[in-house]
């Protein structure tokens, strides 16, 4: 779930046939080419595993997860790109009394790089970090906005291209978590008593397969995605969840884009069909894409 911008002059000539690119994707800005996105989504579940037990919580009702997130992708060369995003985040419970939490997450940075060309098979890679920008609470979940760990990831990508314009990808990623601070003088983590205030994050690994359809303008794709922590703890019974949960999700989802020329619009969609110690949720995201050049 997680982008900010800058405005110069645009070369309209130089960029209609530039689109805007994504962390999983195959997608490029030309050297000194930027987009911007401003990107709205919700997020929400009724349903969710307790470990493996599935079931809802009158104290919870429905879960919705807001973010409004700032994006910015620029060419530093045709084959090496940078990202910043930046996401506010707002959650609300329908029923019971937990307090709904909101405020600016984490701030992520990525480079990417195009790795080999071989025929109809492309490799990519990206390295990323994020570091949370307030200080919001952690322990409060499931209302709080994030985790509040640092992160250090890298994404292997793998690109092929079919005829028709068709193209199938997977994707890999490991994020490695820092141990996050918290108020309180000890934890449980599975049966076990950890006499500190400092957590240690379960790092986590994710993967996504994409069959689609990308032409000039138009980019079409279907896809099914993997998430999973490296270890964690179960959500205890009748308990909220906490840091060193083992949290798992697997989703399927679609995503669209139109962008005829500099301004454009996204829409991508999701549900979880299986996890662990995770909200059943479907999940929403619609953008505007802007590109520009940087003078």
């Amino acid at each position: 779930m997680k982008h900010t911008l800058l405005c110069v002059f645009i070369s309209m000539l130089s960029m209609n046939t530039i689109m805007a690119q994504m962390l999983h994707d195959q997608i490029y800005m030309n050297k000194n080419i930027a987009c911007g996105a401003l990107m709205y989504g919700n997020s929400s579940w009724t349903n969710y595993w307790e470990n493996s037990l599935k079931r809802d919580n009158p104290n919870i009702g429905k879960l919705s997860t807001e973010s409004l997130s700032a994006m910015i992708a620029y060419g530093i060369t045709k084959k090496i790109n940078a990202l910043v995003m930046v996401p506010y985040v707002k959650t609300q419970a329908s029923q019971g009394n937990l307090m709904g939490q909101q405020g600016f997450q984490d701030v992520s940075l990525w480079l990417k790089a195009q790795v080999f060309n071989y025929k109809q098979l492309h490799g990519h890679a990206t390295l990323g970090l994020s570091t949370p920008m307030s200080n919001y609470v952690t322990e409060f979940m499931p209302m709080s906005i994030g985790l509040g760990a640092k992160t250090f990831s890298a994404r292997a990508i793998l690109h092929y291209d079919l005829p028709s314009n068709l193209f199938i990808s997977a994707t890999s990623s490991y994020i490695v978590r820092s141990q996050v601070m918290v108020d309180r003088d000890s934890y449980l983590n599975g049966e076990k008593l950890v006499n500190s205030g400092s957590v240690v994050v379960p790092n986590a690994f994710d993967a996504m397969f994409r069959l689609g359809y990308i032409k000039k303008e138009n980019q079409l794709e279907v896809f099914a995605e993997h998430f999973s922590c490296a270890g964690g703890d179960n959500i205890r019974r009748n308990s909220m969840p906490f840091l060193t949960n083992d949290m798992t999700m697997t989703a399927v989802g679609a995503y669209a884009k139109y962008q005829p020329k500099s301004l454009g619009v996204s829409a991508k969609v999701s549900y979880v069909i299986d996890g662990q110690n995770a909200g059943q949720s479907t999940n929403v995201t619609v953008g505007v894409l802007y590109l520009f050049k940087v003078k």
